[in-house]
């Protein structure tokens, strides 16, 4: 874990306008800057910087944060490399919060060094042998690849000899060169020969662009046809995606990224013109995988082979994909004629009609759901729908976007002929009482107020306005939940900082916290326009302590309502204290004015 600290430190030092501008160039627009979202298509400019709030804004599309979400979301990178790449960039170190040893750490840091330089030089090694290789470059030929389109990805070729990285490392035995996978280690004799022999390379990189791994492709008739890195401290199969550094500009130009299966499927998709591809690194499409993709992208096609194996890849697919999945944001699987792979389709009726077939063939992941369960059942007969349902569960049970989730569940109740409570309540869930008007009184067993959009207002008037805070009065002894204890947290934040921390720095300090996705619901509000990027008057401060007054005084009441109808029997010491507290609040007398 990073310190918060640092994270706030960092957040002082860097500009995000600084930041946004090595990406996107901005113009300046009254107090802040304007530019053309980079994070979906627009003709004029929606996407808002506030050099005063450290915060970016698209009223187009939503997107918005501080300069660490700004980097986290146009390079698609975790919040840590996020963190590392800011940090580096104005000379800071980033520190281990709590660092058991700090020995160790160190340790692991230059173990990674030294395994990344290895694998490095035997990169440079493999692609300037790749110069001289007949052999290699008449089968890169033969695929249609370009010299051109082999340097972008870095290709190269592994020589026939068992220890060709003798050339390269004057220390063989070096313990680096075990772990990084570029050499074996015979258990019997100890002697050690290049696990890559008289093939292809085609180097991995992650995200930052450094190489983690390699796969190679034989030459010939030789098993296995590829072969991959083995897992290491810095390659890790289920977690890494070939091509999605070279890709990553093309994705984010699209808002598409297409998955196939193959390195060679990658490479000659970019040589048509198709360069937003990446491959999975001979393991199924795991749920990493996804989060990482719709990360980039708002839309991922899935490209496997017709036959039976492409059709179980697909399955399993999208069973990883539904606990990944999010409202606004789309899955296809295209499957392509069983003679065809995306190489050979391409090559053979280039690069319209593929992407043509991506747009018009392809399934959406909803309908491949629906079209796969229900092609084994008789839904003509009451067992056969019974039987929908029963596969279905598991499923369904998984899908994280809970509209998309609804629509499907909603379909399969009309193929089963029922209503979706029904379904509810067949897999296990409380069906909602229907007996005339809703109520909407709190639950008894819950002390939290409902959401209320003045309550939302004052969580967005505070960030927007971190000194406003300085004035609030906290009532003690009370307990918050919900999104009055987010408000309560946000003021008390900044009341205890020694610097009064911009809008940027607060909605970073909630990251990871249990009042984060209340802030960022808050700020992706579409009630959030743009003058909520100019400063306000003192009028709007007089509101905003109005506010919070009233809003303290109903969320009393309403403790007081819900703790009351709980029964005085059976409330906790705690609750009981609190009802009296508050009992006592409401008897003091207003004063005068």
């Amino acid at each position: 874990m990073i310190p918060q600290d640092f994270i706030d430190q960092l957040l002082s030092r860097v500009d995000i306008v600084d930041v946004v501008d090595r990406y996107v160039p901005l113009k300046k627009a009254g107090q802040n800057y304007m530019a053309c979202c980079p994070f979906h298509k627009e003709k004029s400019p929606s996407f808002t910087v506030s050099p005063t709030k450290q915060f970016y804004h698209c009223f187009g599309c939503g997107a918005h944060g501080s300069a660490i979400g700004f980097v986290m979301e146009y390079q698609g990178l975790p919040f840590v490399d996020a963190v590392k790449n800011l940090a580096e960039g104005i000379g800071l170190q980033v520190p281990q919060e709590r660092a058991a040893n700090p020995e160790a750490s160190r340790a692991a840091r230059e173990k990674q060094l030294s395994l990344e330089s290895a694998l490095s030089q035997a990169a440079a090694y493999y692609k300037q042998q790749l110069k001289s290789a007949v052999n290699a470059i008449s089968y890169l030929k033969g695929r249609g690849l370009t010299g051109e389109i082999a340097a972008r990805f870095g290709l190269g070729y592994a020589p026939g000899d068992w220890q060709n990285l003798q050339a390269v490392f004057s220390e063989y035995l070096n313990p680096a060169l075990l772990e990084s996978g570029l050499v074996i280690e015979a258990e019997d004799t100890g002697r050690r020969y290049d696990r890559f022999r008289d093939r292809v390379m085609f180097p991995i990189r992650n995200q930052r662009g450094a190489i983690i791994g390699f796969g190679g492709r034989v030459l010939g008739k030789g098993e296995p046809k590829y072969l991959n890195s083995p897992e290491t401290p810095l390659f890790e199969k289920g977690r890494e995606l070939y091509g999605l550094y070279e890709a990553r500009q093309a994705i984010r130009h699209a808002n598409a990224v297409l998955v196939v299966e193959g390195y060679m499927d990658v490479v000659a998709l970019a040589q048509y013109g198709v360069e937003y591809a990446v491959a999975t690194l001979g393991t199924a499409t795991t749920g990493e995988h996804v989060r990482k993709l719709l990360r980039h992208a708002d839309q991922v096609y899935f490209c496997f082979d017709g036959d039976k194996a492409g059709q179980k890849a697909a399955w399993r697919a999208l069973e990883n994909c539904l606990p990944q999945l999010v409202d606004g944001k789309a899955l296809h699987f295209l499957f392509l004629p069983q003679e065809h792979d995306p190489d050979s389709y391409i090559r053979e009726h280039g690069r319209d009609a593929f992407e043509a077939a991506l747009r018009e063939q392809s399934i959406p992941l909803s309908a491949y759901f629906t079209r796969e369960l229900t092609a084994s059942v008789d839904l003509s007969s009451p067992e056969g729908r019974a039987e929908l349902i029963k596969q279905a569960k598991p499923l369904l049970d998984q899908i994280a976007a809970p509209m998309l989730g609804y629509i499907i569940k909603k379909r399969l109740a009309e193929l089963a002929q029922m209503e979706v409570d029904e379904i509810d309540m067949l897999m296990g869930h409380s069906r909602p009482e229907r007996k005339g008007r809703r109520e909407y009184r709190l639950p008894r067993e819950s002390t939290r107020p409902a959401s209320t959009p003045i309550m939302r207002k004052q969580i967005r008037d505070v960030l927007m306005n971190p000194e406003w805070a300085l004035a609030i009065q906290i009532r003690e002894n009370e307990i918050y939940e919900g999104e009055m204890a987010a408000l309560v947290a946000i003021i008390e934040r900044v009341q205890a900082s020694e610097q009064l921390p911009s809008c940027a720095v607060l909605a970073e300090g909630f990251r990871h916290t249990e009042h984060e996705s209340i802030i960022d619901s808050v700020l992706q509000d579409s009630q959030l326009r743009s003058e909520e990027f100019i400063n306000p008057n003192e009028l709007d401060r007089e509101n905003f302590m109005l506010g919070f007054d009233k809003l303290m005084d109903r969320y009393d009441d309403e403790l007081v309502s819900t703790l009351s109808n709980k029964g005085y029997e059976h409330l906790s010491q705690e609750e009981l204290q609190l009802l009296r507290t508050l009992l006592a609040r409401r008897m003091r007398p207003t004063p005068a004015s």
